[in-house]
């Protein structure tokens, strides 16, 4: 009798075995997402518990609620408690799932990006918050969910639906703005680019940025008014005009340190510093770069009152001069990565001039790192011209070939 050789095992379900095997150590190290609230989680709890309250809920809770961000992810966390009373591992199981969805989606080894997804999902689970905040009551991973899909959407030319997570993106966090002003920034410059008129599906993207209004008009501010007695807000988000350029700055180190170094590392066959050297004119535009990024930092350097990873390792050196360096390297390293006029480097702009009303944190940068893994893993990271003006689905970029690091 003649036996047929077993299949060997794939590699879609060898990535799936991995993945699936972190996603159960995280569970486990999680006390099967039971644990004890964690920080920000018990003034989070308390909000989701006051939208439980009702399925869909009134004005005057919009209005009245004590959280710093927008509103939609409490009441998603309160719409599964009152629905199932599973408590608070009903909404961690949701980030749970929406984190791992995120992973699968980016990671997935389709034959024609097998290796490039698989190592941009590992430099997405490279951040450390990704992890940490999938296993809590943070809004983080839900906001970056929608933004993923609306970029996504855009890429694949549905302009309604993207449109549609962008505006419940925004409705999570109000920082996810950068997406959809990146996009428009993008369309508007590749038509000046191309001497041609923007497509008009750019009203979509435009018109989600604007649901901001919304929000500030319901709050009469940029978040509830009840919000600043009940969180320690910092004094630029207190008022409506006040900037902080040290901040954006401080992003964009944020970048250097958790997409650049990272992609470095997983493809590093893509880059060569030979190649760099011998380019002329692209040596002359990374020293006006620097130099530009030098007189910024002169001018508006960082606060060293911050939180997160970053600036535990900025702690560490000895005097302030040498981490506002640290900070600089870094966040020179994330402009010359993307000093293309790129659909990312549109995002990047619009994320470091939002970031001018945030407070120093790493985690803020979740969703645009979110961002930018998926575009690396679908080799668009380099878009130079406009996915609405080609046929859907088929997005131009340039080659994946040229795609990688030697492009820094």
């Amino acid at each position: 009798m003649r036996y047929s050789p077993r299949p060997a095992v794939t590699l879609p379900a060898l990535f799936l075995l991995g993945v699936g095997a972190i996603y159960l150590m995280l569970f486990w190290a999680l006390d099967g997402l039971h644990g004890d609230l964690w920080w920000d989680e018990k003034g989070f709890w308390q909000t989701s518990l006051m939208f439980s309250e009702r399925l869909v809920p009134s004005l005057e809770q919009l209005q009245a609620y004590k959280e710093l961000n927008t509103p939609l992810p409490f009441i998603l966390f309160g719409l599964l408690e009152h629905l199932f009373q599973g408590g608070i591992f009903a909404g961690r199981l949701l980030n749970f799932g929406l984190s791992l969805s995120m992973v699968l989606w980016i990671g997935w080894p389709l034959r024609s990006r097998r290796w490039r997804a698989i190592r941009s999902a590992v430099g997405l689970l490279l951040f450390p918050y990704y992890l940490w905040l999938s296993g809590h009551l943070y809004t983080d991973i839900i906001a970056a969910f929608f933004a993923l899909a609306g970029l996504h959407c855009y890429r694949q030319n549905r302009s309604l639906l993207s449109g549609i997570c962008f505006v419940l993106g925004i409705a999570s966090r109000q920082y996810i703005l950068a997406f959809p002003l990146g996009v428009v920034a993008f369309e508007l410059f590749t038509a000046y680019r191309q001497k041609a008129r923007p497509p008009w599906q750019i009203l979509v993207p435009t018109v989600a940025a604007l649901s901001i209004l919304g929000w500030v008009l319901l709050f009469q501010g940029l978040a509830p008014a009840a919000s600043y007695s009940a969180r320690p807000a910092p004094d630029v988000q207190r008022t409506l005009w006040a900037v902080t350029p040290g901040s954006g700055l401080y992003f964009l180190s944020f970048i250097g340190l958790y997409f650049v170094i990272p992609e470095l590392l997983l493809f590093w066959r893509g880059f060569s510093l030979k190649t760099l050297l011998l380019q002329t004119a692209r040596y002359r535009r990374y020293a006006a770069i620097a130099l530009a990024l030098l007189l910024a930092f002169i001018l508006f350097p960082p606060a060293l009152t911050a939180s997160g990873n970053l600036i535990k390792v900025a702690r560490l050196l000895p005097t302030d001069g040498l981490k506002i360096l640290l900070f600089y390297s870094l966040a020179l390293l994330a402009c010359l990565r993307f000093s293309r006029p790129s659909l990312a480097c549109w995002l990047l702009a619009c994320h470091a001039l939002i970031m001018l009303k945030a407070y120093q944190w790493d985690r803020y940068a979740l969703p645009l790192l979110v961002g930018l893994w998926y575009l690396k893993s679908v080799a668009a990271l380099e878009l130079l011209d406009s996915p609405l003006r080609a046929s859907s689905g088929s997005a131009s970029s340039l080659p994946e070939e040229t795609c990688d690091v030697r492009h820094l």
